[in-house]
């Protein structure tokens, strides 16, 4: 399965893939490092910016190592996170005085540059020097956990251990730049944290999650807690006489309570018919299905957050594949259940 998922996204990078970057396919290390640098704690479109900023004024790291620290912090402002661009600027000096401009070519002498970490290396040593290093960032961890239908945490030590020894076993060896470049940009435009496209993606017969009816449940993270506010959009999946229903587990609020169908979102969203039968088309596979009610906005605050959302109760004429598996209950018994306070405060007015 990993060789086939491997050649999968090399053959959807080669033909489907339109995503553009400035620093993409680049070979020169010094840009390779500064855009990593840059996009750390950054949307690559305000990244964009900053790069190019950067470029057209230090093309060289020669030329940003004998740049003023007031210039280069005037450069950065507004990027925040201002250790950033004091390691950048000891690291170049460091390359530019002790290697004589000569950027390091070993993953070993990459890593321990300052402010450069395992993801910083792998990015280098494979885009620039073509070495088998995979590359695992927030696009590399949701495409595998959905992939693989891993609920380990992407924040938990033993779920970091995993995912980047899975990642290096589906790493094209032979091509780990591209490879790199193929699977971050797919979790990018494809493999989308919100409304993935699940029913055009070339991965999806190879997808454990979409069989699953996981996908908008992965990847799974442990400090979900630290959120303060929160959008929950409960789907009520009634078949015949039944309804899906789902436990609640993990460390998370609610635990061992009960509740429907959730898509957790960041955000608000917007919900009519034809958004609810894409939606349900794309992420679960249900073609056909009657949209019954759509719920005012429910809120409740708890200690430390506020959780925010919606009730959609649709009528499916048959379970998909990917929900076959999960627990369908008899209406009538849906009392017998304990459930959250805010799935009640629906439930008492129903």
């Amino acid at each position: 399965m990993n060789k086939n998922i491997t050649s999968q996204l090399m053959d959807w990078h080669r033909h489907e893939n339109l995503r553009e970057m400035p620093w993409k396919g680049e070979k020169d290390p010094y840009k390779i490092w500064l855009s990593e640098v840059i996009l750390q704690q950054t949307r690559v479109e305000q990244g964009t910016t900053y790069y190019e900023r950067f470029i057209t004024h230090f093309p060289t790291i020669k030329d940003l190592a004998k740049a003023s620290d007031e210039v280069v912090f005037k450069l950065w402002e507004g990027l925040g996170y201002y250790n950033r661009c004091k390691n950048l600027l000891t690291t170049a000096r460091f390359i530019a005085n002790e290697l004589n401009g000569i950027f390091p070519s070993e993953y070993d002498s990459i890593i321990s540059l300052k402010g450069i970490g395992p993801y910083t290396a792998a990015a280098i040593a494979s885009f620039a020097f073509n070495q088998p290093y995979a590359v695992v960032d927030g696009n590399v961890f949701r495409v595998l956990a959905r992939l693989f239908a891993i609920d380990t945490a992407i924040d938990s030590t033993s779920g970091k251990q995993q995912f980047t020894l899975l990642a290096k076993d589906v790493l094209d060896k032979k091509n780990p730049g591209l490879f790199n470049q193929a699977i971050m940009d797919f979790g990018a435009t494809v493999c989308r944290p919100m409304n993935p496209k699940c029913s055009t993606c070339p991965l999806q017969t190879s997808c454990v999650g979409f069989e699953l009816g996981l996908v908008n449940k992965l990847p799974v993270k442990e400090k979900v807690l630290l959120k303060k506010n929160r959008w929950f959009y409960y789907f009520i999946l009634q078949y015949n006489d039944s309804i899906l229903i789902e436990k609640r587990t993990g460390k998370d609020i609610w635990e061992n309570l009960h509740e429907f169908y959730l898509l957790e979102a960041s955000e608000q969203l917007h919900w009519d018919n034809p958004s609810i039968q894409n939606w349900l088309q794309e992420q679960l596979g249900i073609g056909k299905a009657e949209l019954i009610s759509i719920s005012p906005l429910q809120h409740q605050q708890l200690t430390h957050q506020l959780i925010k959302g919606q009730f959609i109760k649709v009528e499916i004429y048959s379970i998909p594949v990917q929900l076959q598996k999960h627990q369908w209950l008899p209406i009538k018994d849906i009392s017998r259940l304990a459930f959250p306070k805010f799935i009640n405060q629906y439930l008492f007015w129903v």
